[in-house]
């Protein structure tokens, strides 16, 4: 220990940590910061302060392709939400679920003893990759950014990625290394992301100070991730290769907008495949009588659809309304 900080320098640490001074190292969020930082959420939030969307929209937002999510994003001004290029387990499954955020940067033993002195005096129990894995919630996906360091770095293997399983049923979304990936495999639903395998260890704090290859800084504080700007509480659509982080206040709309979407998509293709209309006639603006087939169509068909009848009556419901006039400064068909 005497490698890292002096006995005097220390001594100081853990007294002024049980003093409350060090109450939280900067990166670590309190309830009440996370709550500041993602105030745009109004809704239920989880004890450490993370927005905590639905479970049902969770559910319908396992139907909704990228571009029906990005497009909605881009409307409401979010442009940068989206990043590929992973390398994946179960790439055929969809992975949904509620960020907690860790990140991660080069090693300093002396910032990381101070992290370690803090998160004994605020209860936290064992090595600091454990953290934030005690704090995860079913349907959480773990995100976490450990800046693509791959010898020595892969803090995420067989017994965490089950520590984290065990927590959330989900899976991981990592810039970073992991390793077993045999062994990640045996866990059904642990659909992830990640940058690169590597079969070497996570050089982490050691009780001694040796090995100190990088020093996790931040829980639940926004990080980066490729280049997107990733909060906790965001939901992840992880599918095709790619992920999306939905900022939570606009995941109901962006289930809303794709079951619009997939919708009047189903209707039209089913009515060009019958020669019912014309391929302009469905690609363009639907004329007054195909707007009143759909409502039919809709109407008749609201238990046999892909999607829950609540959400096909709340459509019907909404297109009762009236409707703008075509022409200039019109809205759009629903």
């Amino acid at each position: 220990m005497n490698r890292i900080l002096g006995t005097s320098i220390l001594a100081v640490l853990l007294a002024t940590a049980a003093s409350g001074v060090f109450a939280q190292t900067q990166g670590f969020m309190t309830r009440e910061q996370v709550i500041h930082n993602t105030a745009y959420w109004t809704g239920e939030r989880f004890a450490d302060g993370r927005p905590k969307v639905p479970d049902e929209i969770l559910d319908r937002l396992k139907n909704v392709t990228h571009e029906e999510a990005w497009a909605t994003l881009r409307a409401a001004g979010f442009y940068s939400q989206y990043e590929d290029g992973w390398q994946s387990l179960f790439p055929d499954k969809v992975q949904v679920g509620r960020v907690l955020t860790s990140g991660w940067m080069p090693g300093r033993p002396d910032i990381g003893k101070i992290i370690e002195v803090d998160g004994a005096a605020a209860g936290r129990k064992n090595d600091t990759n454990a953290w934030p894995v005690d704090m995860l919630q079913k349907r959480d996906v773990y995100v976490s950014d450990h800046f693509d360091l791959k010898v020595g770095g892969a803090s995420i293997g067989d017994n965490v990625g089950n520590a984290i399983y065990a927590k959330t049923g989900n899976g991981i979304v990592y810039e970073g290394t992991v390793r077993d990936i045999n062994g990640l495999r045996k866990l059904p639903d642990f659909v992830s992301f990640w940058r690169a395998y590597d079969p070497s260890f996570h050089y982490g704090m050691t009780r001694t100070g040796a090995n100190y290859n990088s020093t996790m800084v931040s829980i639940n504080a926004p990080i980066r991730i490729g280049k997107v700007t990733v909060m906790p509480g965001d939901v992840t659509l992880g599918r095709d290769g790619g992920v999306l982080f939905i900022p939570p206040q606009l995941a109901e709309r962006v289930v809303r907008d794709s079951e619009r979407t997939q919708l009047r998509d189903q209707f039209g293709q089913l009515r060009l495949r019958e020669g019912k209309y014309t391929a302009g006639q469905i690609d363009g603006r639907w004329a007054a009588e195909i707007e009143a087939d759909y409502d039919q169509w809709l109407k008749a068909y609201i238990n046999r659809l892909n999607i829950p009848a609540s959400a096909v009556q709340a459509i019907i419901t909404e297109r009762a309304q009236p409707r703008p006039a075509a022409g200039r400064g019109a809205a759009p068909p629903n």
